[in-house]
């Protein structure tokens, strides 16, 4: 079974009334065990581009988990190989080795500067 993908699902949804910002990433990744995986948001300078960018891991039937937050710092507790990175507009949440566990869904969240309301993707 180790051979056997992993299916990273990201899901994309917006919070907020009437939020038009637009914050996009893959739908899903499929990557085999002990491989490693990058997952990007993308937006514009008014959101990932300002910072602060977040990333959660929901596993099957369990609430939200912070993985990193401020684009690259990591929460006591949470694995090294999750690492968080930002460049420009895009961020990146980068898994390496991937372990069987890992089999989530995935969230980027941001606060957007220009609508003031946060967004979750």
């Amino acid at each position: 079974m180790a051979w056997a993908p992993l299916l990273l699902t990201l899901l994309a949804h917006c919070t907020g009334s009437w939020t038009q910002s637009v914050v996009t990433q893959p739908s899903e990744v499929s990557k085999p065990v002990n491989k490693s995986v990058t997952i990007s948001c993308t937006g514009s300078s008014s959101n990932v581009g300002a910072g602060g960018v977040s990333w959660y891991q929901q596993l099957p039937g369990s609430v939200p988990k912070v993985l990193i937050y401020g684009s690259s710092a990591r929460p006591a507790g949470v694995p090294s190989r999750f690492t968080g990175s930002r460049s420009g507009n895009v961020a990146s949440l980068s898994i390496s080795s991937l372990q069987a566990e890992d089999e989530a869904d995935y969230y980027c969240s941001v606060w957007d500067h220009s609508l003031k309301a946060h967004t979750l993707l």
